[in-house]
């Protein structure tokens, strides 16, 4: 009982210490982690490629495959994409194990000594984030400290190495023990960190250990299997390419190549056991992506035979494009995913913009209706988008991360404005619909051209916004002023119009209540720019 304690104390340390260093990299990298993302392709080895280094700097493979699935539910990456990631992050979670197979445990209290005094001294974001790194980095080794220790009394117990050498002579046990502890604890790392400590111990032989690495690989996949229920079938798919691909890999392994891979890591190190499982693990996983990578496409295609596209799914809609909660695990990536949505949002307001003077201009229920849809869209977005912005305001984000998403939460209700005027816009052309309005020539061109200069200003706030380009500001700031000038200048000549008998009353006031709307959408042009400004 006492050995179970101090195994679960030493694991729960090693967690934690893997969860901060974690943070801090993610921190550190921010905009980094968030443009190796984008860097995405259809090209699977481009794939590979960034699902490894992302998997290193988030230190779990099991938190990359939860947010692919999640990219995947969310429309944004492909399964051809989406199964290079998955290879990639096999690849990446290696990191852990080759880092707690050194002995480093004596610079441990160093690394938490440094990290407290920077933590606590610094006033430096930058000095912070590499203090959590170190205090992550000197709290797993502890934790592996306590693992080694808590497990060195079992040395005496030989019925203990008996059942643990029995795994090597029947590998389907080993690989199920790997699988199920991988599968409860919901870390191949911390699995693997365990199983390094009974290696340290000499508890473990490596024909042993073998069979159970490859079921911690196997068992890793449960997180992203857990992440896709109740998401998209596509989600599911991405899912199930995980676990394909690892049991293929496994049956490659103990089929064909168990005794070259014993055999080589042997070589490489031949007394040091914590030393040849790392390694293995790290080859297992390395050889199984350059075998398999030249057949993705067809993991793609069984994948899509065991689940194939239903007619209710090729029709499906989704509310939101490019927010899955899945993806807040990296918050640097879910911010740069909402600002997507943001924008998105701005198109429909756009959209509904477009809508609402076609419909004054031409007289068209049409139009008026189409500007209806588009606003409630637009509501729906807003409602969604504020709702991730709460959630990922509570995630571990930098100083700069957290100002956007505080300037995102007004950003977004200006585009909801931008959405309601278009509304009141289309309100003032079923009036005019209804009671047969008339505008004259020069109302109509004034109208168009306080309209075109409104637009324009609404698409570049937008375009400043998606590009981060304070450049920019200060055309949408002159262009306000040209607005407020026009509408000025447009109620005088208005009241002209009026005046000489060459407008009606009923005519004049839709005409200024327009004027107000696209003085306002001016307005919250502005106000986008200057959260860019902000920011």
């Amino acid at each position: 009982m006492e050995i179970a304690i101090s195994l679960l104390g030493g694991l729960g340390l090693f967690l934690y210490g893997m969860n901060l260093m974690a943070e801090g990299l993610q921190k550190a990298a921010g905009d980094k982690l968030k443009r190796i993302v984008e860097k995405l392709t259809s090209n699977t080895v481009m794939g590979v490629i960034v699902g490894t280094v992302v998997t290193a700097i988030i230190q779990s493979s099991s938190a990359a495959t939860v947010m692919v699935v999640g990219f995947v539910n969310a429309g944004i990456m492909n399964l051809t994409q989406a199964i290079g990631v998955i290879m990639g992050a096999n690849i990446g979670t290696t990191v852990t194990a080759q880092i707690v197979s050194f002995k480093l445990e004596a610079i441990a209290p160093v690394a938490l000594g440094i990290g407290i005094i920077l933590y606590l001294f610094s006033k430096k974001q930058r000095t912070k984030e590499f203090a959590t790194i170190l205090l992550g980095f000197g709290i797993l080794f502890t934790g592996m400290e306590f693992m080694k220790d808590a497990v060195k009394p079992l040395a005496e117990y030989e019925g203990f190495r008996q059942s643990l050498i029995y795994f090597g002579k029947h590998p389907l046990l080993g690989i199920l023990a790997g699988f199920a502890i991988t599968g409860i604890i919901q870390s191949s790392s911390a699995s693997m960190g365990m199983l390094i400590a009974l290696a340290s111990q000499g508890l473990i032989p490596l024909s042993a250990a073998l069979p159970i690495l490859y079921g911690d690989n196997i068992g890793t996949c449960v997180t992203s299997l857990i992440s896709s229920i109740g998401a998209s079938r596509n989600a599911k798919r991405a899912a199930t390419m995980h676990l394909t691909f690892n049991v293929i890999g496994t049956l490659i392994f103990v089929l064909v190549l168990n005794y070259p891979i014993t055999k080589f890591v042997t070589w490489l190190d031949p007394t040091d056991a914590a030393r040849q499982i790392a390694n293995a693990h790290t080859i297992f996983n390395v050889v199984n992506v350059l075998i398999l990578l030249p057949f993705a496409k067809y993991i793609v295609k069984l994948v899509l035979k065991m689940m194939p596209i239903t007619e209710e799914e090729s029709e499906a809609t989704v509310r939101t494009k490019y927010l899955d909660e899945r993806i807040l695990q990296t918050p640097s990536i879910a911010l740069g995913n909402t600002m997507k949505e943001v924008i998105r949002m701005g198109d429909k307001a756009n959209h509904a913009l477009e809508a609402s003077m076609d419909s004054l201009l031409n007289k068209s229920m049409e139009s008026v209706k189409k500007t209806e849809k588009y606003e409630e869209i637009v509501n729906i977005l807003q409602k969604d988008i504020l709702n991730y912005l709460l959630k990922l305001s509570k995630s571990p984000l930098n100083d700069e991360e957290r100002n956007k998403v505080d300037l995102l939460f007004n950003t977004v209700n200006d585009i909801e404005r931008v959405s309601d005027h278009a509304e009141n816009i289309s309100e003032l052309s079923k009036i005019a619909i209804e009671k047969d309005l008339q505008f004259s020539q020069s109302a109509i061109e004034e109208m168009t051209n306080i309209y075109t200069k409104s637009q324009e200003n609404f698409k570049t706030a937008l375009k400043c916004l998606e590009e981060d380009n304070k450049e920019m500001v200060s055309k949408i700031y002159k262009v306000e002023d040209e607005v407020d000038a026009l509408d000025k200048l447009y109620k005088k000549t208005h009241m002209e119009r009026l005046n000489k008998g060459k407008c009606t009353i009923d005519s004049g006031v839709l005409f200024l209540d327009l004027l107000t709307n696209l003085e306002r959408v001016s307005d919250h042009s502005c106000n986008i720019a200057n959260q860019v400004k902000a920011n």
